[in-house]
C-alpha cells in the first residue's frame, strides 16, 4: 500500500511536470461602483463608495496550457458615501481585496497575444480610516459608521497579455468585484430596507515578470 506522503509526493511531481511556468505582476487603474440604496418612510438615499484609483499585485502559476490560477491582490481608495438630491456625506475609506481566480486562456502558451476569461472567489475587507462625520444630514434614512466590514467577494472578468520580452509581459484586465451590501459601515435608520449589490469594476494596466518552466 502507498502511504500518504508517497502519494502527496507523487501528485505534486505531476503538477510540476504540468506546470508551464509562473507570473509575478503589477499594476493600476480605477475602480468603478454600482452602488446600493437605502429605503425608509422618510425617504431613499444613494449609498455606495466613491470611484477612485486601485492598485494590484498578482502571482500566476500557469499550471495548464490553457488554464492558470491566480492569486490577486487589489487595494482601491474609496470612500463610502449617502447621497441624494445634490447632497453626499461621506467618511474616508479604502478596500482591500484578496482572490485567487482560474483564467481559461484562448490561445496556445507560444502565442504572444493571450485573451482569457477569469473568475474567483476571494474576500474584501471595507475600512474606514478618517473619524466619524459628526454632520450625517440623512440620519432619519441612513448614516454612516466608523468601523470595518469583512466580506465574501466574487470576482468576474477576463482580459489580455501580451509577450513584450522574453520574459516580460504586459497586461490588462478588466475585473468586477462583487460583495453583498457592507451593512455595519451604512447602516439604516429603524424599518429601513438596503438594496443593491456592490459591484466594484475595475479596469487595470499592468506589467509581468515570467519565471520557472517555459
Amino acid at each position: 500500500m502507498i502511504r500518504l506522503p508517497s502519494l502527496y509526493l507523487l501528485f505534486s511531481s505531476g503538477l510540476c511536470c504540468l506546470a508551464q511556468g509562473w507570473e509575478l505582476g503589477g499594476g493600476a487603474g480605477y475602480g468603478v461602483y454600482r452602488n446600493g440604496t437605502v429605503y425608509t418612510g422618510a425617504g431613499t438615499v444613494t449609498a455606495g463608495v466613491r470611484n477612485r484609483f486601485a492598485v494590484t499585485a498578482w502571482l500566476t502559476e500557469h499550471a495548464y496550457q490553457n488554464l492558470s490560477g491566480e492569486l490577486r491582490y487589489t487595494y482601491q481608495d474609496g470612500d463610502p458615501f449617502l447621497q441624494k438630491s445634490g447632497v453626499r456625506t461621506n467618511l474616508q475609506g479604502q478596500s482591500h481585496t484578496l482572490t485567487y481566480d482560474v483564467l481559461i486562456q484562448i490561445r496556445e502558451p507560444e502565442r504572444r497575444f493571450r485573451p482569457y476569461f477569469a473568475a474567483g472567489l476571494g474576500a474584501k475587507q471595507y475600512v474606514v480610516s478618517g473619524p466619524g462625520n459628526p454632520s450625517q444630514p440623512f440620519t432619519s434614512i441612513a448614516q454612516l459608521i466608523s468601523t470595518d466590514e469583512l466580506k465574501f467577494v466574487a470576482a468576474l472578468g477576463g482580459g489580455f497579455s501580451y509577450r513584450w520580452r522574453s520574459h516580460i509581459v504586459l497586461r490588462v484586465d478588466f475585473l468586477d468585484y462583487l460583495t453583498t451590501f457592507p451593512k455595519k459601515i451604512i447602516v439604516p435608520a429603524q424599518y429601513g430596507t438596503r438594496r443593491g449589490i456592490f459591484q466594484q469594476f475595475t479596469p487595470l494596466a499592468g506589467i509581468a515578470y515570467t519565471f520557472g518552466s517555459s
